[in-house]
């Protein structure tokens, strides 16, 4: 579709038929298209629909902020503070682009030029207060822009040229689109007249990625791009987060134009689905199922990353114990009395059994993912659900709720507390419940054999959860390594834990980390924080590349290799479901494999080496009684650090409830030197 001469791609939510909104007139911009599984419920910038009675319950002064919000969003205020250095002289649409960014607070884009986007580039050059982290391939860039915005909240920015530049982010869309990521993906598009002409890198990027971003655009006209910009940004921060891409064609970033920086957004119809505020008569109603329980349990997702201290004053208030999703871990702090824990797939059997037991479920910016519930018709089955989500397209999706509410997180949490606040809850009536949980967590304790001959990699975890005092910002690839990760380093705060969770994509850990690290650097009054890559072999090879890009930009990032020369996760499934056939699972040498003759030559490739060739200190421990010595060198070395540690492949990731499996047919035993 055009608006006011911007060609738009995009689609519309499967949702209701647009109303006119009340403050901001009839819709005139679609969303995306249908509902892929994404599961986050942030604050928004906006409050739609406000009424009277809602006034009731929401203090005058917010309400006031929220109007004056919405207002300033739909008009285009002035970004304050900001100093237009062209003035009203004429200037390139890179330039205009480029001070689109700057005006959106943009400080940091991840960015590999070409052809297409060179103009963009020299814009870069010329702005005083973006920098760009040069990565070594347009899907480290997209990944690194992944890990800035998961451990700030912020929107991340990465740029990319056309074609294969942009075919490279196509993965890392999907990946931003499935976990609720705020981004903004700029392209570089061969000039207009040579689009559809399969001009030399020209792919149609609009279409390759419009079932996977929250929204999209082609920019045709030179005096777009300030609205363009402002409502990219708007879109992937508020609502459901997600990514939006801005593909640029490269006369169009050569226009010479004076950019109009008030022009209006022209999204009121996404603005007027925004959800409302929650609803009083619904909150209370929450309340009144958690009064009439006796086993109730909070089941809380990466939605509530920025709800972490209105969920801790409802546990407090309440006792409710907490079981955490893959992407929600650090929501609540894991070594509380009250954590179960994560559940799922490779969760832990207390916070399973809570579910299967429980006779209501609290479930909080969570979208009932198939790798949590396992065989729907049995998951949370004894229990009354209370389902809250800001995507409207989750309610009801896969369970049916019996208290839905389409809402934030956050103040819907806040005003729940209000309500128990009142009316408190009596804790000491789930006492019973929390004693059969604590019962559970004693029997079925996480667990591995303790060997002295080998690493554990669960052990290997826990040790640099000591040495870290657990305050790290944890990155992983996908695989063993991630699930171990996921179970043995407790996280206390929300924004610690940087990972893949719907797609699932190898290759994610280093870069991630990078953009991670670029956000806390210590440099330019940014705080300072340590920063983890727990990768596999396999899953880091996706990515080495990126050691030259910790290298050259000094990010302080430690990159902390199980190494156990398999894909570990799939010889788990071989071992357990495929009589142990190896079907191209093993990485390492074919005619001499180090977990057969032992030799340190055969493992292979040699990290250590590879480091070395990217002038980054390494070092190999294979010995357990070297392991807590070798972790501490790494922590203390300034700089980017590659420890190569060395375990056995025989190990699994447990418990496991098998795929499409109920928590009744959980795995607590066994390992690769097993027969099944």
């Amino acid at each position: 579709m055009s608006i006011n001469g911007a060609s738009v791609v995009g689609k519309t939510l499967p949702v209701k038929p647009l109303a006119k909104c009340p403050l901001h007139g009839p819709p005139t911009v679609s969303r995306r298209a249908h509902s892929i599984p994404r599961n986050r419920c942030r604050p928004t910038a906006l409050k739609a629909k406000i009424t009277e009675t809602d006034s009731k319950e929401v203090d005058r002064e917010e309400l006031a902020q929220v109007r004056e919000a919405a207002q300033a969003a739909v008009t285009g205020s002035t970004a304050e503070e900001w100093v237009d250095r062209f003035g009203s002289e004429m200037r390139k649409g890179c330039d205009i682009l480029v001070q689109a960014l700057e005006r959106e607070g943009v400080k940091t884009v991840f960015a590999y030029p070409g052809g297409a986007s060179m103009e963009i580039h020299q814009a870069l050059t010329r702005s005083g207060s973006v920098r760009n982290v040069l990565c070594r391939h347009e899907q480290g860039e997209i990944f690194a822009a992944e890990g800035f915005a998961k451990v700030t909240g912020q929107v991340g920015v990465c740029i990319a040229t056309s074609g294969p530049g942009a075919t490279n982010l196509v993965t890392g869309l999907a990946d931003a689109l499935l976990d609720s990521v705020p981004m903004v993906a700029i392209t570089g598009q061969v000039p207009r007249r040579f689009i559809g002409s399969d001009a030399f890198q020209e792919t149609p990027i609009v279409e390759v990625s419009r079932q996977i971003t929250k929204h999209n655009y082609l920019v045709m006209d030179v005096n777009d791009i300030p609205r363009i910009v402002k409502e990219a940004f708007y879109l992937a921060r508020t609502g459901r987060p997600g990514p939006v891409l801005i593909d640029v064609p490269k006369d169009v970033q050569q226009q010479m134009a004076v950019p109009d920086w008030d022009t209006p957004m022209a999204i009121t119809g996404y603005m007027s689905r925004l959800p409302p505020p929650p609803q009083m008569a619904q909150v209370k109603r929450i309340a009144e199922a958690i009064r009439a329980s006796k086993k109730p349990i909070i089941y809380c997702g990466g939605g509530c990353l920025d709800a972490a201290k209105e969920l801790r004053e409802l546990v407090e208030r309440t006792g409710i114990p907490v079981a955490q999703t893959l992407m929600g871990l650090g929501t609540y702090p894991g070594e509380d009395s009250l954590s179960l824990q994560m559940l799922g797939m490779h969760g832990t059997v207390p916070a399973n059994y809570a579910v299967d037991q429980g006779d209501l479920l609290l479930a909080f910016g969570v979208r009932f993912d198939d790798r949590v519930t396992g065989k729907l018709e049995t998951f949370a089955s004894h229990a009354r659900i209370v389902h809250i989500d800001i995507d409207p397209a989750e309610i009801h999706k896969n369970k049916t709720a019996h208290i839905p509410m389409c809402a934030d997180a956050a103040p819907s949490l806040r005003m729940l507390n209000q309500v128990l606040e009142k009316d408190p809850v009596d804790k000491s009536s789930f006492e019973e419940w929390r004693q059969e949980l604590e019962a559970q967590k004693q029997e079925f304790p996480l667990s591995f054999p303790d060997r002295e001959d080998v690493i554990m990699p669960q052990w290997a975890i826990q040790v640099l959860h000591e040495e870290t005092n657990g305050d790290a910002i944890i990155s992983t690839g996908v695989g063993q390594h991630q699930m171990w990760a996921a179970q043995y380093y407790q996280f206390s705060e929300p924004r610690r834990w940087v990972t893949s969770g719907g797609l699932g994509s190898m290759g994610f850990g280093l870069p991630s980390a990078l953009g991670a690290a670029a956000a806390f650097d210590g440099k330019d009054g940014r705080p300072k924080k340590v920063v983890v890559d727990i990768d596999g072999d396999g899953s880091f090879q996706m990515n080495v590349q990126e050691m030259a890009t910790a290298f050259i930009e000094k990010l302080d990032v430690k990159m902390f290799v199980l190494n156990n020369q398999h894909l570990g996760m799939v010889v788990q499934w071989e071992d357990r479901f495929y009589k142990a056939n190896r079907a191209h699972t093993y990485l390492g040498k074919r005619e001499s494999a180090y977990h057969d003759s032992g030799e340190i030559d055969d493992i292979y490739p040699d990290f250590v080496g590879i480091s070395k060739a990217y002038s980054v200190p390494s070092k190999r421990v294979i010995d357990p009684k070297d392991l807590r010595a070798a972790i501490r060198e790494m922590l203390d070395t300034p700089g980017p650090y590659l420890l190569d540690v060395v375990v056995p492949h025989i190990q699994h990731v447990l418990p496991m409830i098998p795929g499409g499996a109920s928590f009744k047919e959980i795995i607590t035993k066994g390992d690769g030197s097993d027969e099944y």
